[in-house]
């Protein structure tokens, strides 16, 4: 055995490696599992007891210059490919990932809070799982309102209480006022539901961003400010906004606030119907049943409440024509804004 770990070593001596793939060839014939220096190894059990000592500290050496003479010529062939292989990450995938985008709904989301938020309203959120009274109840809905009936909302339990998706974020507005004292300024970004048949202009679920104002002497004013505020920063510096009169069970009064269309400026075009006007959002001054019925004197407190959707929000700023998109996951169309990110 002796005479075999002589012969091999002159054997690695002799061997020449001047490319990483000679170099591998060395390393898988001699110090692989199934390598030369391992079956010696294993013909070392067989050895007699008064052998080992001699012959294992012969292997030990070989197995030493074996491992030398291998970095010695990965060194070499290393510096001979003039390739720095220390910049190299070897850990990496040979095949590369795409890299992902934001989705155009949470974009518009993050722009609409940004914009709410330097103007001092702080996020509020609820659960999207609700009662009767913080959907309903609580906001001034007659209990034979339509929005009630099972048409338009999805009910999970109506007995003994009624449990429903909540189908608009004024539930967090009701929540919040109930645990807080005015001054209050928040925006309740959120999704909701609604019984509704899904179409290009349509969905059972879509997400909101709804604001409260209240505080002592606030008017219809402010709100109308906050609101002319929110469209230049969004739309542009030239957007003008109109306001028209509308109902909503919460609010008294209430408008329906209408945006100068961006695409044709005002002008009309058939994206605003020949009209020049687009409408984005419904507002108006919080009704006094509200504020009564979550614990506020409305002698003493006013306030405004606007809500506004987010995908329709989404649709006027990259011209989308199909809600149905937003929810598809198709990686053709969200790569569309990666630049967005």
């Amino acid at each position: 055995m002796l005479d075999k770990i002589e012969a091999l070593r002159g054997e690695v001596n002799e061997f020449k490696a001047d490319t990483q793939a000679k170099v591998e060839e060395f390393r898988i014939k001699y110090l692989s599992k199934k390598g030369i220096l391992n079956q010696l190894m294993e013909e070392f059990r067989e050895v007699p007891n008064d052998q080992k000592k001699t012959l294992g500290q012969a292997l030990n050496q070989l197995k030493v210059y074996i491992t030398e003479r291998f970095n010695s010529l990965k060194e070499s062939a290393e510096s001979s490919s003039n390739v720095d292989f220390s910049s190299i990450d070897l850990t990496r995938s040979a095949t590369s990932f795409p890299i992902g985008s934001r989705h155009p709904i949470s974009i518009i989301r993050n722009d609409i809070l940004k914009i709410f938020s330097d103007m001092g309203f702080t996020v509020a959120e609820g659960p999207e799982i609700e009662d009767d009274w913080h959907v309903f109840s609580s906001l001034n809905f007659p209990a034979d309102h339509p929005a009630r009936d099972m048409q338009d909302t999805f009910f999970i339990l109506r007995n003994p209480i009624d449990v429903l998706l909540r189908t608009h974020t004024s539930s967090v507005q009701t929540r919040t006022m109930e645990r807080m004292r005015p001054p209050i300024r928040i925006v309740c970004p959120g999704r909701v539901y609604r019984n509704e048949a899904i179409s290009a202009r349509a969905h059972c679920f879509f997400h909101q961003i709804e604001g409260l104002y209240i505080d002592k002497q606030v008017s219809f004013a402010d709100l109308k400010q906050v609101l002319l505020n929110f469209a230049k920063q969004l739309f542009g510096a030239e957007t003008k906004i109109r306001l028209r009169p509308s109902y909503f069970p919460f609010t008294e009064p209430s408008a329906e606030m209408d945006i100068s269309c961006d695409i044709c400026g005002g002008e009309g075009c058939p994206f605003c119907k020949q009209t020049g006007w687009v409408e984005i959002l419904g507002c108006g001054m919080v009704d006094p049943n509200v504020l009564e019925a979550c614990g506020i004197d409305p002698k003493i407190y006013s306030g405004y409440a606007f809500g506004l959707g987010i995908e329709r929000i989404t649709n006027l700023k990259y011209k989308v024509k199909d809600l149905r998109m937003f929810s598809e996951n198709d990686v053709r169309f969200l790569a569309e804004f990666e630049s967005a990110r």
